[in-house]
């Protein structure tokens, strides 16, 4: 079924729970019952929040595909890819590979292994959230898919040796046997494909398995980030002092505003240092990513080293960190 589609059908379904949701009691301990019978080996006995706070995303668990199998090129046989494309990247262990949007956009979530180490990149669309994670846990290698379910419009992942469900924006365990738990992050970065290229000209190329099976290069949430607000599957406070679809960037606990680092160039805070450059589409702006207005890259060191740092909205800072206020100024 096309994304698109997918996406109406969240807006009746978020209407629908919306009314559900109001109608259980407060105490009751039980999950859907579908839910149950989606995810037979989860925990639903151990878990950090209410189960209210999760809603249907509109697929069914996987409905949404993972890439467990990821194919790679070379950069010079890319030629699908425009310049200022966004792409996530990293290097580990000497080993380059870049993740474009235009393939995570459909598939939220790259089971793979790099320089050895089994990393899972994932993106969220309605968060802008791109975070890469170690998948080595507890002493084993997971897998991650999706469970095509929402919390403050984040992805929602699962395990699939568990069936843990996990928040993608904190890596943080919420439902199931690794509840409280959190997945250690791996430092990657969110540009411009061209700067990609810069900086690993000998680096692979994530390409879909199967090209013809998404309408890849497009974005389902045309004009998503040009609104005031996010899509009503959110529940949650909205920022009063900063749009709530702002861009910002989010390191640990800490949030600027891209339009703060735009002015500035370069923010220092003592050992810290955030830069910010032209030449990147937003994936969420225009029906065709690479058409999408300039966002700029951002690059997070600490004592000259990349560092975890997030590129995502206003509204789900404000979320996940209530007690936080982004700097503006």
């Amino acid at each position: 079924m096309d994304r698109r589609i997918f996406a109406k059908l969240a807006l009746v379904a978020s209407l629908f729970i919306s009314v559900v949701v109001l109608a259980v009691p407060a105490w009751s301990e039980r999950p859907p019952s579908n839910w149950e019978y989606e995810f037979p080996k989860t925990d639903f006995a151990i878990k950090s929040i209410p189960f209210s706070e999760i809603l249907s995303g509109g697929p069914p668990r996987d409905g949404i595909p993972s890439i467990d199998d990821p194919v790679f090129q070379r950069i010079a046989d890319i030629d699908h890819l425009e310049a200022t494309e966004p792409v996530i990247d990293l290097i580990v262990n000497g080993e380059a590979r870049a993740y474009p949007l235009q393939i995570l956009m459909w598939h939220e979530i790259v089971n793979d292994v790099i320089g050895g180490v089994p990393v899972a990149v994932t993106y969220c669309p309605l968060c802008n959230s791109a975070v890469v994670f170690d998948r080595r846990f507890d002493g084993q290698v997971l897998s991650f898919g999706t469970t095509g379910k929402l919390r403050k419009s984040d992805l929602v992942m699962y395990d699939r040796e568990s069936e843990t469900w996990w928040q993608q924006f904190l890596g943080e365990g919420l439902i199931g046997k690794y509840t409280g738990e959190t997945l250690k992050t791996i430092p990657a970065r969110l540009e411009s494909f061209e700067n990609f290229i810069k900086r690993a000209p000998d680096g692979a190329v994530l390409v879909p398995n199967r090209p013809s099976q998404r309408n890849y290069g497009t974005n389902p949430y045309a004009a998503y980030d040009r609104q005031d607000r996010p899509y009503p599957l959110f529940q949650g406070e909205l920022p009063d002092y900063i749009n709530p679809m702002a861009r910002i960037v989010v390191v640990d606990e800490n949030a600027w505003s891209m339009d703060y680092l735009r002015e500035r160039g370069t923010v220092t805070e003592g050992d810290l240092k955030l830069s910010w450059s032209a030449g990147q589409n937003s994936a969420l702006d225009k029906a065709v990513i690479s058409k999408g207005r300039d966002v700029g890259n951002v690059i997070v060191q600490r004592n000259g080293k990349d560092i975890v740092y997030d590129v995502t909205f206003a509204f789900v800072f404000n979320a996940f960190h209530p007690d936080k206020r982004i700097i503006m100024e």
